[in-house]
């Protein structure tokens, strides 16, 4: 019998707070600019004010780029552009710096954590620090057969856990979540369809290696057939990413809970992280408001899940390369928003009135 109570999760995590987000509207009002004149920066910065209990906003200083990686069974049907399996390669790569998401993190100073979960390599091939939470050697094949069993799901789950721990024990401000993974689209999907309970066809995309019409089929008959697999176990969110998820997914919805337990915000990356965070928000209706969606990456599934949620894309440049780059590409935007929030003076005249120097001649 497992010890771990999901429901545990609705009591612990609470929403961003209120009133100091009320307090961040009041000082917004405040400002030198007009109300509104900065759009979307504006609920931003409230929300960052809300989620850091601060107002003014801190600025983002220690943010982080999570990666969790692994490789799914479900490949083998030629569901993706790239051979099932080779999720290691990814990994290699981003860890060279070769990677697009490695040379934004790089210009962007934000340090990169590769959490291997279900390489399909041997456990050596990477270093301890990125192999040590590893569950097991790739997911199963969801269309036919568990991707884990109901022992790995929960040691899975537990090591997104322990990571959001260790992220937010070591000063982590803001969590950039992604994923590396051969096939986990097609679980992506899978989760998204059955939890919005719509048709696979409604969920399938190309992926970030764009595949071909046939390919898509086979990718669509996958889903189709895990959702028959998925629809059962709906009622147990555990049961359900060991049926149809996998250990790189069921170590990101535990870390997204975690997370928002700890009060450390996250941008999501694309259509598996939105996967997972809308199991999380199963588990827990108040999560999602810890998180943010970086980007629009064109899958299907990520616009379902999102809509779900409530979240709006901060971005679409139409960045389908995943690995947490277009999500990544959102953090100066999150940054902006801060420094905007914070650093901008506020009316010096009567309240309500307008600021004392009102025209050019008197700033200069």
């Amino acid at each position: 019998m497992s010890s771990l109570n999901l429901d545990d999760f609705t009591d612990l995590i609470e929403r961003p707070d209120g009133g100091v987000r009320r307090d961040a509207e009041a000082r917004r009002e405040r400002l030198v600019v007009p109300p509104g004149s900065l759009g979307r920066l504006d609920d931003l910065g409230e929300w960052l004010a809300a989620a850091q209990g601060s107002v003014p906003v801190r600025p983002v200083e220690r943010p982080r780029l999570v990666l969790f990686a692994g490789d799914h069974g479900v490949a083998e049907l030629g569901v993706s552009a790239r051979p099932a399996g080779s999720a290691a390669e990814l990994v290699r790569e981003i860890l060279a710096g070769g990677r697009p998401v490695a040379v934004l993190a790089r210009r962007l100073d934000v340090p990169v954590r590769v959490v291997d979960m279900a390489l399909d390599c041997a456990p050596d091939a990477f270093p301890a620090d990125v192999v040590r939470h590893r569950v097991r050697r790739g997911s199963g094949r969801i269309d036919v057969e568990d991707a884990l069993t109901p022992e790995e799901a929960e040691a899975a789950f537990r090591a997104g856990v322990a990571v959001a721990d260790e992220e937010a024990d070591s000063g982590t401000d803001l969590v950039v979540l992604g994923d590396v993974s051969v096939g986990g689209t097609t679980a992506a999907g899978v989760l998204v369809a059955a939890l919005c309970g719509t048709d696979a066809s409604v969920v399938t995309g190309r992926g970030g290696l764009a595949i071909d019409d046939l390919a898509w089929m086979r990718k669509c008959a996958a889903i189709r057939d895990a959702l028959r697999r998925a629809r059962p176990v709906l009622g147990d969110q555990l049961q359900l990413l060991a049926a149809v998820g996998g250990a790189d997914l069921a170590a990101m919805t535990g870390f997204l809970l975690q997370c928002a337990v700890r009060k450390v915000p996250v941008v999501l990356d694309g259509v598996v992280a939105a996967a997972c965070a809308l199991v999380g928000q199963r588990i827990a209706f108040r999560a999602p408001d810890w998180w943010l969606a970086g980007h629009s990456s064109g899958e299907p599934g990520q616009a379902k899940a999102l809509d779900r949620m409530a979240l709006e894309p901060l971005l679409d440049q139409g960045v389908r390369v995943g690995e947490g780059a277009g999500a990544l590409l959102a953090l100066p935007l999150v940054r902006a928003a801060a420094a905007l929030a914070a650093e901008l003076p506020e009316r010096t005249g009567e309240p309500g009135g307008e600021p004392v120097k009102d025209s050019l001649e008197d700033f200069t």
